[in-house]
């Protein structure tokens, strides 16, 4: 699907993504493409601050392996993010929180899973 009638609507339009599951992906893609704006914009205000991506890191994909809405302002996904830092592969598993507050879906924080 093109970028522009994907994360694209979401990266820089004014709709909120729709589920926890949409703004993963959206988040996803915008660390990919250093939207900082973007990943600023759904970091909920109680989330650790911002780390930019280092400059040797470049993302080759993600999978998200499942998203559970707990209720109507609470969810979690559980993704797998893969990645390539100064020549050498490796993953990101983490289950993530998000909140939705007033209708906008947000990242709160993570746990890494062993």
């Amino acid at each position: 699907m093109p970028y522009a009638r994907c994360c694209g609507l979401w990266h820089h339009g004014d709709a909120p993504a729709p589920d926890a599951a949409t703004l993963m992906r959206a988040r996803y893609s915008a660390y990919v493409l250093d939207e900082l704006d973007y990943l600023r914009r759904t970091w909920h205000p109680e989330a650790p601050a911002l780390e930019p991506n280092p400059a040797d890191l470049k993302w080759l994909g993600l999978q998200v392996k499942r998203h559970v809405c707990q209720d109507d302002n609470h969810a979690i996904v559980e993704f797998v993010a893969r990645y390539r830092q100064a020549g050498r592969a490796s993953r990101l598993h983490e289950i993530s929180r998000f909140e939705k507050i007033d209708g906008r879906w947000y990242y709160l924080d993570g746990e890494f899973p062993a």
